[in-house]
């Protein structure tokens, strides 16, 4: 979507503003399902979950491919899509762990699909670059079709449930409403900032207001013995909430700088989509660098170290990239930054989200695996939701220096992002692992014969790591 914004905004008559609410939309309501979309594999079956998620994302995306205006897009792109991917995304990390009972095994499958989430996030704007150059933004989404029916045909021979359903879970519908509502009104809140500002306060406070309401309910519910949408328990483990809050930092800078850049390079560069997604290409290969050795860096470095090490990385690409497009002109002027802002993001990815799964026993994996996602999409929906607030807001004078202002907001979030790491111990307590059930095994060729525990990686530790956003 970001390096179509010209393309779709003329084709649509619509403005980048609209492109970007399209965006912040789709990422929003990923956030505000993914908890829910978690729960909901308990009661229906996870590969029940998945199938349904992919038609609802194969559907929106066609009626993408086909929208007249912004209203239909919003509603392809942004609502089924994103009620798809809520459904689809936490059945992938609940069926691997408990797929990958053996820790050390399990460390590593959630790596790799850390490592191919990252290169994926990184890689789609060359993708959708060269297929609305070659084709149009349209094709583009009748290519994400095409993916959704591969996936489709091949999960039927090869994806499996060790556990069946069961219908009569309970599912705390009154929390799902809650969560939802409290999200939405946060990012509104942003998203109104150029508008109103009294609008942007109001909905904000009722945002976390309603918030506040959900873990009152979570709490009472527990109370009286009733399963609530998330357990509190989650929320009582201090090395696991600072993590989160590096994985929302992580995708809040990754996306709030693929918009602004992507944004900077069509409207005033006049870069066309491909142009845009080649561009791009050096964040990828920095992300692509860096994941790829995850583990192999792991074994090295602490968790927490690999963190504030990516946080550095990713701040000084900022800077590099705000004072070499501020002397130069060139194209090359945009790679270094871009290529340091991936090598930083990837190194990153995979051990904060390791940190928070691993704080955990095999009972809370699952609700801690949603709330996870839920952190990490947020954090995508409001690195749209701020850049995009910036731009528009005609806080400077001139469109370059609107640009160069979102960029050095971002610069700043990765700062709090580096504090938060900073606090995280350098050697956690690895999460205790529950027996293996009878007759479960893991993946062929991805088991040691004594796998580590997931810990820290200090020395002696696991080289492991959880899975993307």
């Amino acid at each position: 979507m970001n390096v179509m914004i010209n393309d779709i905004s003329e084709d649509l008559d619509t403005t980048v503003q609209g492109v970007q609410v399209a965006i912040t939309i789709f990422l929003l309501v990923m956030a505000a399902l993914m908890i829910p979309g978690g729960k909901l594999t308990d009661r229906y079956g996870r590969k029940r979950c998945l199938t349904v998620g992919l038609a609802i994302y194969g559907v929106g995306a066609l009626l993408s491919a086909v929208s007249p205006n912004l209203a239909v897009l919003i509603l392809g792109n942004s609502i089924l899509e994103g009620v798809g991917t809520a459904l689809l995304i936490p059945p992938v990390y609940i069926l691997t762990t408990l797929l990958f009972t053996n820790v050390g095994s399990r460390a590593r499958a959630f790596g790799a699909i850390s490592a191919l989430g990252g290169i994926g996030a990184a890689a789609g704007p060359l993708i959708g670059g060269l297929i609305t150059w070659a084709i149009s933004w349209r094709a583009a989404f009748v290519f994400q079709a095409l993916v959704v029916a591969l996936i489709l045909i091949l999960s039927r021979r090869y994806v499996r449930d060790p556990l069946p359903p069961d219908p009569t879970r309970p599912f705390d519908t009154g929390g799902a409403v809650l969560s939802a509502v409290g999200l939405v009104l946060l990012v509104m809140g942003i998203l109104a900032a150029d508008n109103n500002l009294w609008l942007m306060l109001g909905l904000i406070v009722a945002g976390a207001l309603v918030l506040v309401w959900f873990f009152q309910s979570v709490r009472a519910k527990e109370r009286a013995g009733e399963e609530p949408l998330l357990s509190s328990a989650l929320f009582h483990n201090r090395t696991s909430n600072l993590g989160l809050v590096t994985q929302n930092v992580q995708w809040l800078v990754l996306i709030g700088v693929s918009f602004v850049v992507s944004a900077y390079l069509q409207v005033v560069r006049g870069y066309n989509a491909i142009e845009t997604g080649g561009i791009f290409t050096a964040a990828t290969l920095g992300i692509l660098g860096s994941s790829l050795r995850a583990q192999r860096l792991a074994q090295r470095w602490s968790q927490r170290t690999l963190i504030l090490l990516g946080f550095v990385v990713t701040i000084v690409g900022i800077v590099v990239f705000l004072v070499l497009i501020g002397i130069s002109k060139d194209i090359w002027a945009f790679v270094p930054g871009l290529f340091l802002i991936g090598l930083g993001v990837g190194c990153m990815l995979t051990p904060s989200v390791n940190v928070v799964q691993s704080s955990f026993g095999e009972d809370l994996q699952g609700e801690i695996s949603g709330l996870s996602r839920s952190v990490s999409n947020l954090g995508s929906s409001m690195g749209a939701a701020i850049a995009g607030t910036i731009l528009v807001a005609g806080l400077t004078k001139t469109p370059e220096r609107s640009y160069a202002l979102a960029m050095i907001a971002l610069a700043v979030i990765a700062l709090a992002g580096l504090v938060a790491a900073a606090r995280l111990p350098s050697t956690p307590a690895a999460a205790p692992a529950a027996p293996s059930p009878p007759g479960d095994v893991d993946a062929p060729g991805l088991r040691d014969a004594a796998d580590p525990p997931v810990s820290d990686g200090g020395p002696g530790g696991s080289g492991g790591s959880g899975g993307g956003g």
